[in-house]
């Protein structure tokens, strides 16, 4: 079974009283009767992330907002965590990569998402020197 299959079952099986589905009306995340609605960040991003992991090129609504449920709740959990440690009140990047240091996936990708950062630093600094002779 699909996850997208899996997420719709899931949410069938809920049947909560007053779910409303929540879509980008251009509205600002707030509803005709003024209930706050959260608008979708990441939609379009996790679509074409569902595709790439195999899912079907347009997944179910209700399987994207899951998982941005999922993402937004991680977000906000990491940074909430990042702001008691280091610096009261700030989020530095050591403060990230000290909250996942034991697990070695997410490490492993933070380590190379930072290095990259730093080539293409030094590649636009050498960019730059080489063609304003700074």
């Amino acid at each position: 079974m699909s996850f997208t299959k899996a997420a719709i079952l899931m949410a069938d099986e809920e049947d909560e009283p007053g779910f409303e589905e929540e879509l980008d009306d251009g509205s600002g995340g707030v509803d005709a009767a003024g209930h706050g609605r959260r608008k979708r960040l990441f939609s379009k991003e996790l679509r074409c992330m569902m595709y790439g992991f195999g899912d079907d090129q347009n997944p179910y609504t209700e399987s994207v907002d899951i998982l941005e449920d999922l993402v937004i709740e991680f977000i906000t959990e990491m940074t909430h965590k990042a702001m008691s440690i280091g610096r009261q009140g700030r989020v530095q990047v050591e403060d990230i990569v000290f909250l996942i240091r034991k697990d070695p996936r997410k490490f492993a990708r933070v380590k190379d998402l930072l290095t990259m950062n730093e080539e293409l630093k030094r590649a636009r600094k050498a960019f730059d020197e080489a063609n304003y002779g700074s």
